[in-house]
């Protein structure tokens, strides 16, 4: 007699559908980080003209969404240059190309809010139908010879004004350190203005070392271009 068959395996369970309550409390929104891509540019610009702005610096801020676009997306992510944005809706998010994306596909979350946001720029940084633009990080690989590892450097963390003290900017660092802990690598690494106290206990609170007795040293404009011809 033929041995019976054996049971079939068991089959993961489906994640359920994202979707609203029947009855919400509050006022939830959906919160997704994916990755960047050209078509992101436009928002992406507008954003780092609202950060230097911020961080007073717009004097230093030259960039162009021609030379973003010509420079930020010509590598696979994760081994250059790299931007998330986050995204917001007040409906769940369509199942759109971005999620068929291997490299990473999109972080879904809902946020439970006490009293809607009011977005008065809602139109200028509108992705998509109902989706709209709420902040970025750009982060790239760096190296320790300390650990022997390579680690990521964030250039830029920025959440709009109106989306900020509501756990965004806690989801884009959390993906950058998520992404480094699946690739192995030892550390995240970052800056921030000595000025910016509320954004300083932010970093303590999710766990961050801040260096006191570290400074920055840079070379850019004609400090740089003087070493065009040095021998």
């Amino acid at each position: 007699m033929a041995a019976p068959a054996p049971p079939l395996p068991p089959q993961p369970t489906p994640d359920p559908p994202m979707t609203l309550p029947e009855s919400p409390i509050g006022n939830p929104i959906f919160v997704r980080t994916r990755l960047a891509n050209k078509d992101d540019v436009p928002h992406i610009h507008k954003l780092i003209h609202q950060m230097a702005v911020f961080e007073r610096l717009t004097d230093q801020c030259s960039s162009t969404e021609a030379s973003l676009s010509s420079t930020l997306f010509n590598s696979t992510p994760f081994q250059s240059f790299t931007v998330l944005v986050l995204e917001v809706s007040s409906r769940p998010f369509s199942e759109d190309h971005h999620y068929r994306n291997p490299l990473y596909p999109p972080v879904v979350r809902i946020i439970n809010l006490d009293l809607p946001i009011d977005d008065p720029e809602a139109e200028t940084f509108r992705s998509s139908e109902g989706v709209v633009v709420a902040g970025f990080v750009l982060f790239f690989p760096n190296y320790s010879t300390f650990l022997a590892k390579p680690g990521f450097y964030i250039e830029d963390l920025f959440v709009r004004e109106c989306y900020r003290r509501k756990g965004l900017g806690k989801m884009l660092l959390s993906a950058v350190a998520k992404q480094a802990l699946k690739m192995d690598y030892g550390r995240v690494e970052w800056c921030v203005l000595d000025w910016n106290i509320n954004a300083i206990k932010f970093y303590e609170e999710m766990g961050a070392n801040v260096m006191q007795e570290w400074r920055i040293c840079r070379l850019t404009g004609e400090a740089l271009q003087a070493y065009r011809n040095l021998e």
